[in-house]
């Protein structure tokens, strides 16, 4: 049979007790965003991210 000390997938992702299912959906999505990794900040990094052509500048026969 099943063991009492067995947890359920609700329980393992935290069941708030009144939460609906899209609330708890949308809990568990931000916590995965939060879990990927984040782009270094700072730094050269973010030099050469200022230091690239805008999208616009690419075309100049769309600007007047």
């Amino acid at each position: 049979m099943s063991d009492p000390t067995d947890e359920t997938p609700d329980q393992i992702a935290g069941d708030i007790p009144g939460e609906t299912p899209i609330q708890k959906a949308l809990r568990l999505k931000k916590a995965v965003q939060d879990a990927k990794p984040k782009p270094p900040r700072g730094g050269r990094f973010q030099r050469e991210q200022a230091a690239r052509v805008a999208a616009g500048k690419s075309k100049p026969w769309m600007s007047k």
